[in-house]
């Protein structure tokens, strides 16, 4: 059964508040109130450039010294209480109000002035939030939770704060200089999201040194010397079991830098939120015993996008190395001419064996793992295991995709001498957030798998090192029956 390749959107999770930026600069501000919190939003409405006017008929002397040397745009101070007229031609409007019915009043004068409010501690009465704040001007980053744990923001922003050097200021301030620059010199797009990448990278690499024009031309003279085809690329990219916190940052470079993200049934959807935004996303549909996109459908859609000039991330379930086909596609992009590499990721045996805390290779009990594929090409089981090994008791073993032939990898595995009782872990969606683990004797796997709706994918893991978790399954469903448990009987 096949299927088309089909473009995807995925939507946006509902957010709590619409995080945007205004530009105030020479606009005017009215403040209501002369606190010291107050005198707060006056500091930051002054430093992002707007002209502010305080209406307080006492003001604190943080607000009587911003007036004489505001940060930036001039603090204006009106010793009164304010009006409904003072509100009109405002860009934006902040109180400090003393109860809920002034502060009703205020957020009622504002938006009849049509001008959006703020009332400092009375979510209620706000139509936008401060937030904490990470300054690397024109680098700005904003943190809310809407008005929930002002203390937790707190703590992100001085995470972040230790993660942002104080020198990216610069290379933000050196990007909004260079843009103009960069638009006289004709660059195609690819070229274009090159030079952004490399910036980037210098960034990053070097955050406290300043950037000078005679790196712009470098790098512009850099791009055109080796990219004249402007021919795109192809990555393969790891994306995991599941879990998105398991991408590597490689993987996530990756992502952020793709054109098209070409991407299977099997992976999580949470993974592409790593995206840029206006990123194509493809679902090229490749999971086992359901309509599938063709292999050499998802080649051809690769090359011809690479050809036109696209940055194609292929991204797989877990590791694009283990069972993932990746010599085909990787085989088909240097038959085109195209740039290909790879980003391995965790594959689905890591990320099942790190949530049972289970060593795969547990001294004394396991000196193998080995990893097989539960059915062939055709969808069968394959012809060629080896039984001999799988039935090694010093061997831990992983079956990918064992659902439709478990039955007759069992039967095999017994005949050829496999221990029935031999402990076995079944794991479903391993490192999600619906992970179920299903632990039995090899025996009795195939029976507790049919009984199961298995919505996810499934890697049935085989060995020794299992022999806790089935223990303490049966103790559990002894227990649970009322009868004594294997030990006792």
């Amino acid at each position: 059964m096949t299927r088309a390749p089909e473009t995807v959107r995925p939507a946006i999770a509902p957010l709590s508040r619409l995080p945007a930026f205004f530009d105030l600069k020479g606009k005017r501000a009215v403040v209501a109130g002369g606190s010291d919190a107050a005198a707060w939003k006056v500091e930051l409405l002054s430093a992002a450039g707007a002209r502010v006017e305080v209406f307080a008929a006492m003001p604190g002397e943080p607000l009587l010294a911003l007036a004489i040397t505001p940060p930036d745009g001039a603090v204006s101070l009106h010793r009164r209480s304010w009006s409904a007229s003072d509100l009109r031609g405002a860009a934006i409007a902040v109180a400090d109000c003393a109860d809920d019915k002034a502060a009703a009043q205020f957020a009622a004068a504002a938006r009849g002035a049509g001008v959006p409010v703020n009332v400092i501690d009375r979510p209620a009465f706000c139509d936008f939030s401060f937030g904490a704040i990470v300054n690397r001007s024109p680098l700005v980053i904003g943190i809310s939770t809407e008005g929930a744990a002002p203390v937790f923001a707190q703590a992100i922003r001085a995470k972040i704060e230790a993660l942002i050097p104080l020198g990216f200021a610069r290379w933000a301030a050196a990007a909004l200089a260079w843009r103009p620059r960069l638009r006289t010199f004709a660059l195609p797009f690819r070229a274009r999201r090159t030079f952004w990448e490399r910036f980037a990278a210098r960034a990053l690499a070097a955050p406290n040194r300043t950037p000078n024009e005679a790196e712009l031309d470098a790098f512009r003279d850099s791009l055109l010397a080796s990219n004249p085809r402007q021919v795109g690329s192809v990555t393969l990219v790891g994306a995991g079991p599941g879990d998105p916190e398991l991408l590597t940052l490689r993987a996530v470079r990756a992502l952020q830098s793709a054109d098209v993200i070409l991407f299977d049934d099997l992976v999580s959807t949470d993974i592409l939120d790593f995206a840029r935004r206006e990123a194509k996303k493809m679902l090229v549909g490749k999971t086992g015993h359901a309509p599938s996109c063709r292999q050499d459908e998802i080649n051809a859609l690769m090359v011809s996008l690479a050809n036109a000039g696209r940055v194609v991330v292929r991204l797989k379930g877990g590791d694009p190395m283990i069972f993932g086909r990746a010599d085909e596609e990787i085989a088909a992009c240097r038959a085109a001419g195209i740039a290909v590499e790879v980003v391995p990721g965790i594959t689905t045996a890591q990320g099942a064996a790190g949530r049972l805390l289970v060593s795969l290779t547990r001294r004394g009990e396991a000196r193998r793992l080995q990893y097989i594929t539960g059915h062939s090409r055709g969808g069968k089981l394959p012809a060629d295991i080896d039984w001999k090994s799988l039935a090694d008791p010093a061997a831990t073993t992983v079956v990918y995709m064992p659902t439709q032939t478990l039955p007759d990898l069992v039967a095999a595995a017994l005949k050829t001498g496999l221990d029935p009782n031999t402990p076995t872990v079944a794991v479903v969606s391993a490192t999600r957030a619906d992970e179920r683990v299903i632990a039995a004797t090899i025996a009795n796997l195939p029976a507790r798998l049919a009984a199961e709706p298995l919505s996810g994918p499934v890697v049935a893991m085989i060995g020794r090192v299992f022999a806790d978790h089935l223990e303490n399954a049966t103790a559990a469903s002894d227990s649970a029956s009322g009868q004594p448990s294997a030990a006792a009987r």
